[in-house]
């Protein structure tokens, strides 16, 4: 069996209060890069800590409670529960921190009528448009005040103005004290960064922002 390097020595540090795009080519481990931050992918050498927690020294278990306790992820087309309506997706993060469900949906609707979308609360995610579902998804990740957000191309989907109330959001919760990282292709999304992080063939080839003396090494995760 042929196996291929994803990413190779990536060393990287993200603090509190930064936001972090990660910049490359299709096939690049930009992806990867957030699934090993997150707990989801393990790699095969190397040393990942997240918020004071070495991950190689967890289970499945517990990476999977720090991710419903630590982080809040956005995807592409938007990552919500189509049998929800979008007051309960935005509702279900501040009920999985232990929010009394009637609460939560209040809290919910309170969001989604500041972001215009009051009137789409009782709707299905498959009932309203792209920019409608990303602008929920977004909210839902932050709803809940996760200390880390990573995004996955947050933006793609959407038009400038709709993009940029996306970063909006986004940018705003970092600067209330979150960390945050994302996947894009946009120079536009780019500039709401602090730090822009080049990745080609698995290896940070550029870093805007910092020394990597002090950073995480994320090493050698093939497939």
């Amino acid at each position: 069996m042929t196996t291929r390097v994803i990413l190779d020595s990536v060393d990287l540090s993200v603090t509190r209060g930064e936001l972090v795009a990660i910049m490359g080519p299709s096939g690049a481990g930009k992806s990867t890069l957030l699934n090993i931050i997150s707990g989801i992918t393990t790699p095969d050498s190397g040393h990942v800590f997240v918020a004071q927690t070495y991950l190689r020294g967890t289970t499945a278990t517990e990476r999977a409670a720090l991710r419903r306790s630590s982080f809040g992820t956005v995807h592409q087309r938007g990552n919500l529960i189509e049998a929800l309506t979008m007051e309960e997706n935005v509702a279900l993060p501040l009920e999985l921190n232990g929010e009394r469900p009637r609460r939560a949906c209040q809290q919910a609707r309170l969001l989604l009528t500041d972001q215009g979308l009051g009137d789409v609360c009782e709707l299905f995610p498959h009932q309203v448009s792209g920019g409608q579902r990303q602008l929920a998804a977004v909210l839902a990740a932050l709803s809940s005040h996760r200390d880390i957000i990573l995004a996955d191309e947050p933006t793609g989907a959407l038009d400038s103005a709709a993009g940029d109330e996306v970063m909006r959001l986004i940018r705003a919760h970092i600067d209330a004290g979150a960390t945050g990282l994302f996947v894009t292709h946009d120079a536009r999304d780019a500039a709401w960064a602090d730090r822009v992080i080049y990745l080609k063939d698995g290896t940070i080839t550029s870093d805007t922002g910092t020394s990597m003396s002090t950073a995480t090494l994320l090493g050698g995760e093939t497939r």
